[in-house]
This record gives structure tokens, sequence and C-alpha cells, in this order.
């Protein structure tokens, strides 16, 4: 599958950047030691293939994924066979004990690269998961960050998201605190971030889904009306790790606009991966018509084994759930920016801040929920727009799990 010309593009958008810092990146990998947390996920396992094929001394590999982990090491033995460096995976939870023994253990790195996230905007819809999504993106990450410090870790990475620009959603918010968090460490640490696109067709993303909808024979339903700006893994992976390894303290690196990172509709996305597949959309109006299409058309429907091509039934609709921009940024009118050093990359330029008061009251709130065990989605809402008091939060009482 050619994920580049699914996204509209003809080539990648890093190309020159890492051709032009390629000696030097794979000097200081070869001689570093390196922890990828949520090194499982899509973007984690794209930023693990980028630093093992540069045969660094140490990379060990943390996730939650079981599951994960091994195809990432089945990926990776495939694709590049062994390092003479330590390579090792470890199926744990970074909020658990397990996690802090092992960093008691060992602890020994140059670089530390946080992947780990909740990345969905559905993960709002109820107070619980919602919950998890603090836990994970903020406090999680400053828990590693303080074991890095303690630890006298070189420097420590982790990803934003271009919805922390601006944020309407819930997670966007989430990340923008964070970054928030990890400016106040950046005292004690070197620390650098990235924002960026969507990954298409990452774990879970709606791309991704297409796919599983073929192989279940099901419709594939996407909006019409959303623009959104793609990047494929191994630009995610290239992205991180420039980043992680050139970037100073309190960057934030970006991709640039260009000709060659446009938006593009899921719609136009989902008609490009049709064909691309020799199928072509049938456009239904409704879910019922969408769910019943192979039923009503079982006849009519076997695939024709000389040209391999049918019609595969589409649902476009506008959409209308909570947390959905209207547009995507990778940075604000108020961020200064360097967009001179790398051909592709942009740096928003961080001072060090002062954001003790604020953070401390958000733990404090976020502690009492947790020891009462209850709380709403409407307190922690009202916590963010203290945090961000330009938070642009839409609730229109619909989400994602509520439509096909």
């Amino acid at each position: 599958m050619d994920i580049l010309n699914l996204i509209g593009r003809n080539k990648e958008l890093f190309t020159e950047d890492i051709s032009n810092h390629e000696k030097e990146l794979s000097s200081i990998v070869s001689s570093s030691r390196f922890l990828v947390i949520g090194g499982a996920g899509s973007i984690g396992q794209a930023v693990t293939k980028e630093i093992f094929k540069r045969n660094p001394r140490k990379l060990h590999v943390v996730d939650i994924s079981e599951n994960n982990m091994v195809e990432l090491v089945r990926d990776i033995r495939s694709s590049f066979g062994y390092i003479d460096g330590d390579f090792k995976t470890f199926a744990l939870d970074v909020g658990s004990v397990e996690y802090d023994a092992f960093w008691k253990a060992d602890g020994q790195y140059d670089y530390v690269l946080n992947l780990s996230a909740l990345k969905h905007v559905r993960s709002e819809k109820d107070p619980f998961t919602l919950m998890r999504m603090i836990e994970t993106n903020i406090f999680n990450t400053d828990k590693t960050l303080q074991q890095c410090i303690e630890n006298r870790v070189k420097k420590y990475f982790c990803v934003s998201t271009d919805k922390a620009a601006n944020p309407v959603n819930m997670m966007g918010a989430s990340k923008r605190i964070m970054e928030m968090f990890v400016n106040r460490r950046s005292k004690d640490i070197n620390v650098s971030m990235a924002r960026f696109a969507n990954v298409a067709f990452s774990d879970g993303s709606l791309l991704h889904g297409f796919d599983q909808r073929i192989k279940k024979q099901q419709p594939i339903v996407a909006p019409n009306d959303i623009k959104r700006y793609f990047v494929i893994p191994k630009e995610s992976g290239e992205l991180c790790l420039m980043s992680c390894i050139f970037g100073e303290n309190r960057d934030i690196f970006f991709p640039k606009l260009s000709e060659e990172l446009h938006l593009i509709t899921f719609a136009e996305i989902a008609i490009r991966y049709l064909k691309e597949r020799g199928l072509e959309p049938h456009l239904c109006k409704t879910e019922e018509e969408a769910r019943n299409f192979f039923i009503e058309n079982a006849t009519n429907q076997q695939i024709n084994k000389s040209t391999n091509q049918h019609k595969w039934p589409c649902l476009f609709t506008k959409s209308d759930t909570t947390g959905e921009k209207d547009f995507e940024e990778f940075f604000t009118e108020n961020e200064t920016l360097d967009m001179d050093r790398f051909q592709n990359l942009g740096i928003i330029k961080n001072e060090e801040e002062n954001f003790d008061g604020p953070i401390d009251y958000f733990e404090h709130s976020i502690r009492l929920m947790k020891e009462s065990k209850s709380w709403t989605k409407q307190e922690i809402v009202d916590l963010f727009h203290y945090m961000i008091p330009d938070f642009g939060h839409k609730e229109t009482g619909r989400y994602l799990d509520g439509k096909m």
C-alpha cells in the first residue's frame, strides 16, 4: 500500500534534513543509550526503528501492550536484524511499581523519549476515561521527567500534538497542559517536544479502520468536511528523533507547511484507498443503507476475478461530534519561531516560564477528585479552562462512539 499516494503526496517530507544531518545523527545515536516509552504504538515503533537502524549502544523499549511489543520485535528482526548494542523490550505500565523497580535496577540512559499517550478525541466522552487521559498524558510524563532528572539523563523528549495549539478538545488541552509541566522541569533537564499532524494509518486511527472494514466486509465511513494534515509513520519517527537529538532546551519541532504537506479530507483518502484496492465507492445516504449493502447485494458483490473491480459502500457525512477542530495549526501567533535552521522542520522557541501556581492548583484539584473517587466531566472541563483561559472547548453532545 502506497501511503504517500493515499494522502496525496509523492515524496517524503524530511529527506533533505535527514540527509544533511545523517552523519552527525548516526554518530550521536551509535554512541548513546536510549529508552523509548510507549514504544509499541505507531509513533513509538517508528521512533524505535529510526534509533535501531543507527546501531545505538543501548535501546530499551517499554510499552503496556504485550502484543504490540511482540510485533515490534518481529518487525525489527525481519527488517533490520540485530545490533551490537543492548536491545531489550519490557511490557510495563509506566504508572506501576514494576516500572519504578525497572528504573531503579537500571536507569542509565542518555536519551529518554516518551511516546505514550491517550490520543483519541473520543476518550473525552466520559469522566473516567478522561481522568485516565490526564494521568497518561500529564502525570506520567511528569513522573518520567522526575526520574530522568534524578538519574541525570542527558535529554528528555515527549510528543505533543498540533491540537495543543489553540486547543478545542480535551485531548489537545491535556497536551498543552503537559507542555506546561515539561517547561517547569526544563530548568533541571534539557527537554524538547514535537507537534505534528495525524499519522496516516496509525493504530486506532480512522484510516487504520479502513483496513479493518475491508477485512470484515463492512462499510467505510468518513467525514467529508474536515481537512487534516498527514504524515506517514516513518516521518513521525524522523521528526521525533530529530527533535530529541538536535532540539535545544524547550524547543518544539513541527513540520513546515509546504506544497508537499497539504490538507486533505478523510473522504478523499477513502476514495484513493478504495481505488488502490481496485474498488469504487458506492455512496450511501444512511448508516442503515451502508450496513445492509452487502446483504442486499450479496449476489452482485462477488469480486470479478478478471478485473478485481466492484463497489464498496461508503458513508461520507459532515462532522458534528464534540472536539473536532475546524482547521489545524502547529503554532499560535504568540509563539516565537525559528524557520531557518532546517529545510522542512520548523521550531517553536520557548522561554522558561513560571507555571508553578497553576500547576500546583491543578495537581491539588486532581488529587482531591481521585481521593473522593467521584468527579464529573464538567469539573475537569472547568479545571482545564483555569489552566488554559482561552480553551475553545465545544460540547455538541455527540461523540464518535455514537456513530458507525
